[in-house]
């Protein structure tokens, strides 16, 4: 065998070398893969485990909701089975489903017959008797206006508004409840509107109020309602116009709200055509009177009328008429008024005679032939139809001015 020379001994050692370093570059892969495999098993276990534990959580959380949920509606139960119990909400709650013509069934959804039969005896109102005294109201515009100021609402009354010497508006604002009075300065401006479909179809107190020539225009008497899809057309009860009976039906309140040729308020029970003999020159059938001669009928508990949108029509002694209207059933805006807390308005204004007009869904006011308020019914195509309407006309052509609902 040839001897190896000195640098082929060189490089076969560093080839071995070469060798041995890649098999141990080889093993020490091969080791670090089992290492590997080792923690991704480890760490699969783990993700299992987690999973698990997320899953046993998300289903605890839903079980916990859900009890939650089951708790509150308890609470709700409970607490909804205490209140309807508690007296003062039988007493808002009875009568003021009892006064709606199509929503008497919400007093025996919660009580029996036995229930509603005793709160509304418990709530109701005595009516004056007396006849009014017409020659208490003494009318003198020029002298409105040259009186002292006996109160602040005196003062907001006669401080008119700039350019409108026919009527002003006031914003009523109690809290829980809202609304409007209209305050007429000369009472002859007050006329009576009625649909001209009267038998057939009711009219918006929009168009009333418009196509008659009014500024301002109220809702008046009742009608017809069957299950609260009444249209105005049957009125309930006389309603008398221009010194004529133009209508007279049964089911009325068998009192009459209007005004004489003298431009006074008179609120009487006799028959229309006993009020047309003795003068009367509007009128409307509906009720209570709330205050006759400047004496307030006596209410029990809330009168029977509940809580609701009202509409009243009032007179001082002084010959100025009041148009108040009340919004209602509109939580978080206004809830209604009862007749206390209508009264309590009138009296601060000093109304001397006022009587209670078609009230709940009916309350509507307008002013120029748009709507003005915000009834609870109605409201997107400009309120309910009805049979006639209260209007404030301006036929001396007095200096008026159109009032901006954000002055308010």
């Amino acid at each position: 065998m040839a001897k190896l020379s000195k640098e082929e001994k060189a490089a076969n050692k560093e080839k071995k070398l070469e060798e041995k370093k890649k098999l141990k570059e080889e093993k020490q892969k091969v080791k670090e893969e089992k290492k590997e495999n080792k923690k991704n098993k480890k760490d699969s276990k783990k993700d299992k485990k987690e999973s698990g534990k997320k899953t046993k959580k998300k289903l605890h959380l839903r079980i916990s909701f859900f009890t939650i949920l089951v708790f509150l509606m308890d609470i709700c139960v409970v607490a909804g089975l205490y209140v309807i119990q508690r007296d003062d909400f039988k007493a808002f709650w009875i009568p003021s489903a009892m006064t709606t013509m199509s929503h008497k069934y919400l007093a025996y959804t919660l009580y029996d017959e036995e229930t509603v039969g005793k709160i509304m005896s418990e709530n109701y109102i005595e009516q004056s008797t007396e006849e009014v005294n017409l020659d208490d109201i003494v009318i003198n515009e020029a002298d409105l206006f040259s009186k002292r100021y006996t109160n602040p609402y005196d003062k907001e009354i006669f401080t008119k508004t700039p350019g409108n010497d026919v009527y002003k508006l006031i914003r009523i604002n109690e809290g829980k409840y809202k609304g409007w009075l209209t305050v007429i300065y000369d009472p002859s401006d007050v006329e009576l509107a009625v649909s001209s479909k009267l038998g057939r179809a009711g009219q918006s107190v929009n168009t009333l109020t418009r196509e008659n020539g009014g500024l301002v225009g109220i809702n008046g008497g009742g009608f017809e309602d069957l299950d609260g899809w009444g249209n105005g057309s049957i009125p309930y009860g006389a309603i008398i116009q221009n010194g004529e009976l133009v209508w007279n039906h049964s089911g009325g309140w068998g009192s009459l709200v209007g005004f004489n040729k003298d431009h006074k308020m008179y609120l009487t029970y006799s028959s229309a055509q006993e009020a047309v003999d003795n003068g009367m020159k509007d009128a409307v059938d509906f009720g209570p009177f709330l205050i006759v001669n400047g004496n307030v009928s006596k209410i029990h508990g809330d009168g029977g009328w509940g809580t609701a949108p009202r509409t009243v029509i009032a007179q001082r002694k002084d010959g100025v008429v009041l148009f108040l209207i009340i919004d209602g059933r509109m939580p978080g805006y206004s809830i209604g008024a009862t007749m206390n807390d209508v009264i309590e308005i009138l009296l601060r204004y000093k109304a001397y005679n006022a009587a209670n007009l078609d009230g709940g869904a009916s309350t509507t006011m307008s002013i120029n032939g748009s709507l003005w308020n915000n009834p609870y019914a109605g409201g997107e195509y400009g309120g309910r139809t009805v049979s006639n309407a209260w209007i404030v006309t301006n036929r001396q052509n007095k200096p008026v001015t159109i009032p901006n609902k954000n002055d308010y």
